[in-house]
């Protein structure tokens, strides 16, 4: 979220060019397709397979993905983002802030087709990348460029009821970020590591001051092997 701010504008998820690089991998060397991904995606899995196609090429050529973080795209990152899945109501609707590579909202709306999915982020390079993915895999999600705490943003992204976050900023910092979007009622879940995880206890006088109520660590994804993982889990209190 330190990036510089963007006009809060909606981007067209239209395909963009991009400079062609040979220190890169291409799209046909994305990493082999593991048994789970077809459990976790069902009909959707070629789309699955496609995103993960462009992570491994464009997402390096525009330097969302790191090369090395290839290999391990499946299961560190897009079934790691799937987990999210367990604990977003049916039927939500769902903005991913600081979305960066499309993680986790991308994993997630392709996992429950259910959820309407719009894709918050501040960075011109990756709204272009994000457009494009949305464009390509003929979504209906939405691309807003911008700061999950500006108010132009909440107004373009209407009425919430969970907000994702992976790796944005500690909780603190991410829960003042995204209150403005969290109607009463509307819920938070962030992926968090182990380490993090043992510091909610501590930060709960600090996130109820907030506003925030509720405030618990869920394991989610226990069928996804070692993509499972935790997320922090808590909900906007009254007015």
């Amino acid at each position: 979220m330190s990036d510089p701010q963007g006009d809060g504008s909606p981007s067209p998820a239209a395909p963009s060019s991009a400079p062609p690089s040979t220190s890169t991998p291409p799209d046909d060397q994305a990493p082999e397709v593991p048994a789970l991904a077809a459990q976790a995606f069902g009909d959707r899995l070629p789309a699955a397979v496609r995103f993960v196609e462009l992570l491994a090429g464009e997402g390096v050529v525009r330097g969302l993905i790191g090369p090395r973080e290839v290999p391990r795209l499946w299961e560190r990152h897009v079934l790691n983002s799937v987990a999210v899945a367990d604990a977003v109501p049916h039927g939500a609707r769902v903005v991913d802030v600081g979305s960066g590579a499309g993680l986790p909202g991308i994993p997630l709306a392709l996992a429950r087709p259910d959820l309407a999915m719009t894709l918050v982020e501040p960075m011109a390079r990756r709204v272009d990348f994000l457009s494009h993915v949305a464009a390509e895999l003929g979504t209906d999600w939405h691309v807003v460029r911008g700061r999950a705490e500006e108010k132009k943003v909440a107004r373009l992204v209407g009425e919430v009821d969970v907000v994702t976050a992976r790796a944005v900023a500690p909780l603190p910092r991410l829960v003042g970020w995204v209150r403005g979007l969290l109607r009463p009622g509307a819920q938070l879940v962030a992926l968090i590591g182990s380490s993090a995880a043992g510091e909610v206890p501590g930060l709960v006088p600090e996130l109820t001051a907030a506003g925030m109520r509720d405030i618990e660590v869920r394991p989610v994804g226990s069928a996804l092997g070692e993509a499972a993982t935790q997320v922090v889990v808590m909900t906007r209190g009254g007015r």
